[in-house]
């Protein structure tokens, strides 16, 4: 399965850092090193180039890695995250006591109010449409709404229960298990089949031009690697699988495997 999973990175337009053939190309935003692995080997896999990679970990050189060491992928170009300075501890001062003041007499208690009812829950809303956070270029394929779920993960927010905090690369919709699942664009099946590592159930469609969009936390798969696919034709159903703790769809779109707001290529709905 972990061969099969590279090919989440490994899209139709990668950057010019890929793989060398027979190697399995890293889809993770961690990796655990491996016996046997190198950090060029694990740099080239990941795309990226080894000072970039070292940076990100804050290795010296020569970049030695070992088995079971925990190495995470650089952030794509224009994502840079921002240190948080500390904050300055205050300089405690001596200040004089104050004088004894004479203790008030305790005025009586009033009685205890019965606790209000507890008021239900309200129903989960759908999140309002926001503005994406870049401009959709002149070459991105005409997108439509995978599934029709409610969005409840935006592109860019911090993701609770990640290892590293990190941001969502996509938009994640809540859906009901067994509801279907559309290409967004007509396209090529680059990848159909299980991520172990936060996917689960996980299909990549190529639409040229460098530009893909990835459906993951599927239930059931309906199409094959390879397959030519078409515009809002079915490829999958809503389940959980991966990472989702319910029924839910995680949609990616990337160009040039950059992951870009879907919010700048999806038409509004009403």
């Amino acid at each position: 399965m972990k061969r099969a999973a590279a090919l989440v990175l490994a899209l139709a337009a990668a950057p010019a850092l890929h793989a060398a053939p027979g190697e399995t190309p890293i889809v993770a935003w961690q990796y655990v090193v491996r016996a046997g692995d190198s950090f060029a080997a694990i740099a080239r896999r990941m795309g990226v180039t080894q000072k970039d990679l070292a940076a990100a970990n804050a290795l010296p050189y020569p970049w030695t890695v070992t088995p079971g060491q925990v190495l995470r992928r650089p952030d794509p170009p224009g994502q840079v995250r921002q240190a948080i300075p500390p904050t300055p501890l205050a300089t405690p001062t001596a200040t004089p006591a104050p004088a004894p003041k004479p203790k008030p007499q305790p005025s009586p208690k009033p009685p205890r109010r019965p606790p209000p009812p507890p008021r239900p829950m309200p129903s989960a809303r759908p999140l309002p449409e926001p503005i994406p956070a870049h401009a959709r270029e002149a070459d991105a394929p005409r997108l439509a709404w995978p599934t029709s779920g409610a969005v409840v993960g935006r592109f860019g927010v911090p993701v609770k229960g990640r290892p590293d905090n990190g941001p969502n690369r996509g938009m994640d919709l809540a859906a009901f298990s067994g509801m279907t699942v559309h290409a967004a664009a007509a396209g090529r099946v680059v990848f159909a089949g299980t991520e172990p590592e936060r996917f689960g159930q996980l299909i990549v469609i190529d639409h040229g031009n460098g530009w893909t969009t990835a459906y993951a936390y599927l239930g059931a798969i309906t199409v094959s690697e390879g397959q030519q696919v078409t515009a809002r034709q079915v490829i999958a159903r809503i389940g959980r699988s991966g990472e989702a703790t319910a029924p839910t769809l995680h949609f990616e779109v990337r160009r040039a495997n950059v992951p870009r707001d879907p919010y700048a290529y999806l038409p509004v709905r009403l």
